[in-house]
């Protein structure tokens, strides 16, 4: 019993530093840059995309490099198409 206890400790913990990605939107899809159009703008930025995506909380996020070849997550507010939260390698 003392095993399983320390487990959901240890798991309880654990996801408590899970950091979950912005909140950008909870409007309706046809405000939105349309997906190709928002790619396009990301790219006319020197990014390059290796995976775009909606998230749950409602941006549009990327992975990919950003003009010095470092790879990033990129989180846009799929309204205004600003950058929420950004992340690069070191």
């Amino acid at each position: 019993m003392l095993k399983i206890t320390a487990f959901i400790s240890t798991l309880l913990l654990l996801s408590s530093n899970v950091q979950a990605g912005p909140q950008c939107t909870d409007g309706p899809n046809p405000s939105w840059i349309p997906k190709e159009k928002m790619q396009h703008q990301i790219r006319q930025q020197g990014y390059k995309i290796k995976n775009f995506k909606i998230t749950s909380g409602g941006c549009y996020e990327i992975y990919g490099w950003n003009q010095q070849s470092q790879r990033v997550e990129i989180y846009f507010h799929p309204v205004t198409g600003a950058i929420v939260k950004k992340k690069e390698e070191d």
